[in-house]
């Protein structure tokens, strides 16, 4: 798929990280190995953000919208539609919108929706806002991502390395008829689904003492079936194999050239795939942000508005640039879009008690 949309802008983004920050060399400490120290060199991990262990998704999408209203950024009488983007939701039913819509008396005719998605789901949620407003035209959408897969206390050891971590974001989507079009395209290949799975959870394959036994999953990798399991060299070669054609077609899509691209943010599993993605579509570094899943770890949708409040927080609230960015991995799912960003009313990062 492949498609404009009109008259639309992201008028706030605020990143929510969890309080308890995990160092890579601490963390994996007993099971340091040359491996893990050429995994921390090449892949870029350094620290990450963990939820405490009783914090769900909602908890941190609540702390962050309430600072939105006690910031007044947002009036509730403008919300038409609630997002919520995660894998890791509070529970199968209510859902996290429902949840979040509730915790704040919200007005009864304001949509709320939850996307399962992972990798991709940022940009895949602003393309359910766009849709949405389509339809709302003196309203705004509420876009959170969450996820708190990682959750631990800092007491508890590892049980094998994790890179990944935890958090939550806030984004303001509303019309507006002065705004530069939005180009997006999106692909999916579910026949690989199983390169990025959590085997157990769901009804086919209820959690149960079982599945939290370490298992080799056929690399050397010990994991419980209760976590992900990664197939990593196909899904890096299918990133380096997908993605560029993917950006290169939106960019020829949206009649501009590679280099009227100010920023490329794209989701962050680890630093040298993104190099080897700004190799292949000639991008600078510099014009790549890399430095979310060192900062706070691999967080699936949250890396793209994380990358937006670590990188340009104070740039996106008085200037314009055209941006491209880009989620892929579980599904599989590949997408990308090339927006005009600037002129917020907010762009930050919080640290919750959470």
């Amino acid at each position: 798929m492949i498609t404009t949309f009109r008259g639309k802008r992201i008028t706030g983004v605020l990143g929510v990280l969890p309080e308890n920050e995990y160092d890579y060399d601490i963390e994996t400490k007993p099971f340091q190995t040359t491996h893990t120290k050429r995994l921390k060199r090449i892949m870029g991990y350094g620290k990450r953000r963990a939820a405490k262990s009783t914090t769900t998704t909602s908890d941190l999408c609540v702390f962050g919208m309430d600072y939105i209203l006690k910031q007044k950024w947002i009036n509730k009488d403008e919300i038409g539609a609630i997002i919520a983007v995660t894998i890791s939701p509070d529970h199968y039913v209510p859902h996290v919108s429902n949840i979040i819509h509730g915790k704040f008396d919200l007005p009864h005719d304001i949509v709320c929706l939850d996307l399962p998605q992972a990798c991709a789901g940022y940009v895949l949620g602003l393309m359910q806002a766009f849709m949405l407003l389509e339809h709302m035209p003196d309203k705004k959408v509420l876009l959170f991502t969450g996820d708190v897969l990682c959750r631990k206390e800092p007491e508890t050891p590892l049980a094998y390395p994790v890179f990944g971590g935890d958090g939550a974001s806030v984004s303001i989507i509303e019309n507006d008829e002065a705004s530069p079009d939005i180009y997006m395209n999106v692909y999916n290949d579910g026949a690989h689904r199983d390169m990025l799975i959590i085997p157990a959870g769901g009804f086919r394959l209820p959690r149960s003492p079982e599945t939290g036994v370490l298992v080799d999953i056929g690399d050397g990798t010990m994991r419980t079936k209760n976590c992900m399991w990664m197939d990593g060299s196909s899904v890096f070669n299918f990133v380096q194999r997908e993605v560029p054609p993917l950006i290169n077609e939106l960019v020829e899509y949206s009649g501009k050239e590679m280099d009227q691209i100010d920023w490329f943010l794209f989701h962050q599993p680890n630093k040298f795939m993104l190099q080897k993605l700004a190799d292949k579509l000639k991008v600078p570094y510099e014009k790549m942000p890399m430095n979310v899943v060192g900062d706070f770890g691999n967080s699936n949708s949250n890396t793209v508005p994380f990358a937006m409040a670590s990188n340009l927080a104070d740039k996106l609230k008085d200037q314009t640039f055209s941006c491209c960015m880009s989620g892929f991995g579980a599904g599989l799912t590949w997408a990308a879009a090339i927006l005009t960003l600037g002129n917020m009313n907010f762009c930050e990062l919080i640290i919750s008690d959470l």
